[in-house]
């Protein structure tokens, strides 16, 4: 029972410490980043798995972390050097349609990884490329000549109406206040759930609605419009 009380301590302080730290996503961690996170991980695994340890020996460590987290971040917002030499430089790794070659080599990127990384971004000719830059966090960023950029709207003089999708229901829950938002009335949607076979909200696994009116339904068994 103790254990369990100290990983949920545990749990709940590694998570709040997470959030102050920020949002990004694991793969867009600055290498310093991934370091404390790491760092923070095995931090908290010790005093759970061995109770003669004290919590403080887990967390006072770890809020040291964060505090240095927190003196980098602000110091790397204020100093383009630092950031320099902290998180590095991009890197033009093909220009010109061209790879450069002494970038693959420094950055230990080989051509597996660069075709990878451009038919993620869904250029898998690698003479459409204009202009990759390898960025600090990994990313591929890539630049395509004209002629393989894909065609846009405004290039076929089409005009689209903008505006937001709308949620109304969530896994059989009803979200009142987008309904209200969205001007449905609850009559409404209910006859919308009936046209595809349902029977009421409970029954729709996603429902949601566009700037034209048009409703999105999927039921929890099968799927229809």
């Amino acid at each position: 029972m103790v254990s369990f009380i100290r990983t949920l301590i545990m749990y709940t302080f590694v998570i709040a410490t997470i959030r102050v730290m920020g949002k990004r996503q694991i793969g867009e961690l600055q290498p310093y980043e991934l370091v404390i996170a790491l760092m923070i991980s095995d931090l908290a695994a010790l005093p759970m798995q061995d109770t003669a340890i004290p919590l403080l020996s887990g967390i006072i460590p770890i809020l040291s972390l964060l505090l240095a987290q927190l003196t980098i971040s602000f110091v790397l917002l204020k100093s383009q050097k630092a950031r320099n030499i902290i998180c590095g430089k991009k890197k033009t790794i093909i220009q010109n349609g061209q790879i450069v070659e002494n970038i693959l080599m420094s950055e230990m990127y080989n051509i597996d990884d660069l075709l990878e990384a451009l038919r993620i971004k869904g250029f898998f000719d690698i003479a459409d490329v204009n202009l990759a830059i390898l960025e600090n966090n990994g990313e591929l960023s890539v630049l395509p000549f004209s002629k393989a950029e894909p065609v846009k709207r405004e290039d076929m003089n089409i005009t689209a109406k903008e505006g937001n999708i709308i949620d109304l229901i969530i896994d059989g829950t009803l979200i009142e206040e987008n309904l209200d938002m969205s001007n449905v009335r609850p009559k409404d949607l209910l006859s919308q759930i009936k046209k595809v076979g349902g029977t009421s909200v409970k029954d729709v696994l996603y429902c949601s609605i566009n700037t034209n009116g048009e409703f999105w339904i999927q039921l929890r068994s099968r799927r229809r419009r």
